[in-house]
């Protein structure tokens, strides 16, 4: 096919896209530009996008691209639509004006790290609702379940990974690489291991982005089939440096049933989205309580939280995690409770969680790369 038919397969295929802001088509609102296809059926194009646009649109844009038979890659340029096409406009006196400071750099294109295996961020609005009990005790079900499982603490302020899964021992470093330590069956690396309990973590963008850079590339993680990453709560430098770093296969977002933890999450949701990560589903924790005795089920908090987020963002939830009496002590003790007490209502309840996550994400590919920042 001559470059022309492919250029324009390429642009008919664009202009199925749906911006949902406005319901027009990708093509005919002007958001794509400069469309070229060589001779080998590369294909470029700049993509512009608004500050109203949702971050998915590109990845949309570059998979209808790329989904065209006779193309061989798509290199797709996102631009900020405020500072495409600008011209140097005139002051009141008729003279130039002065000239607009030049743009940020763009932020690293994160790397594919195939070894890792599916990378996925567990992430939540706000703290207190269990997102490290729910990244512990998935890491180890799926373990449990027969996969090769790695757990970042990438939650630099306050590494709990450590005490739940009972390891604190310094790593070793062999061969110019750090080894990761191993419990229930999970390889882990936390701040934790390396500074000490009770030193606080006083530091900058930089210094976090640095941290989990080496945590990511300078480990002896292996080949694995799961590599989990519990991030800190809230949408600060670790989220943003860890979507910088590697390409994510999706963010799992925790919350609990109250309207003040749903509308956190769902910030936190929103930005992956802006950045072009996919969020897999949502996780509710302490959904109800089970009565040891009666086995009658109660709704402590509000009911519905999770589910109402869900269907906001149009994705399924993943699963409703309970209350349950001693489920703490045992995380101070490094036992999650998918190992120490499987056939418990939280331990049933994760261990399906842990089934549904591996089944939701089998056929999930990396996010693509975004390279316009974040605004």
């Amino acid at each position: 096919m001559s470059t022309t038919g492919l250029k324009a397969q390429v642009e008919q295929a664009l202009a199925a896209v749906i911006n949902p802001r406005h319901g027009r088509d990708i093509m005919s609102a002007g958001m794509v530009r400069e469309v070229t296809v060589d001779p080998s059926g590369a294909v470029t194009f700049t993509f512009v996008l608004t500050r109203e646009d949702p971050g998915s649109l590109a990845r949309q844009a570059r998979k209808a691209a790329a989904a065209v038979p006779g193309v061989s890659g798509v290199q797709m340029k996102v631009v900020d639509s405020a500072g495409a096409g600008e011209r140097q406009a005139s002051g009141p006196s008729g003279r130039p004006a002065a000239p607009t400071p030049p743009p940020p750099p763009p932020p690293p294109t994160p790397d594919e790290m195939p070894s890792l295996g599916k990378v996925l961020a567990i992430s939540s609005g706000k703290g207190g609702v269990g997102k490290s009990t729910v990244s512990a005790n998935l890491a180890a079900a799926l373990a449990r379940d027969g996969h090769r499982v790695a757990l970042m603490d990438a939650d630099i302020y306050g590494p709990n990974i450590p005490r739940m899964f009972g390891a604190n021992a310094k790593p070793e470093v062999q061969g110019g690489k750090i080894q990761p330590l191993e419990a229930h069956g999970v390889k882990l690396m936390s701040l934790g291991f390396i500074v000490e309990r009770d030193a606080p973590a006083i530091w900058r963008g930089p210094i976090i982005m640095k941290i989990i850079t080496q945590f990511l590339k300078d480990v002896a993680w292996g080949e694995l089939d799961y590599f989990l990453v519990d991030l800190p709560p809230g949408t600060g430098d670790a989220q943003l440096s860890l979507t910088q770093i590697v390409r994510l296969h999706g963010a799992i977002i925790v919350t609990t049933p109250q309207e003040m933890a749903v509308g956190d999450s769902l910030r936190g949701a929103k930005m992956f989205e802006r950045v072009g990560v996919g969020v897999v589903g949502i996780v509710e924790n302490m959904s109800y309580f089970v009565c040891p005795d009666c086995h009658a089920r109660s709704d402590i908090f509000l009911a519905g939280g999770g589910s109402r987020l869900a269907a906001e963002l149009g994705v399924p939830l993943l699963g409703q995690i309970p209350l349950q009496a001693g489920m703490a002590e045992l995380a101070d003790r490094g036992e999650p409770i998918v190992v120490s007490q499987p056939e418990s209502p939280a331990g049933m309840a994760l261990r399906e969680l842990a089934r549904t996550v591996a089944a939701r994400t089998a056929g999930l590919a990396p996010a693509l790369p975004i390279t316009a920042a974040p605004r």
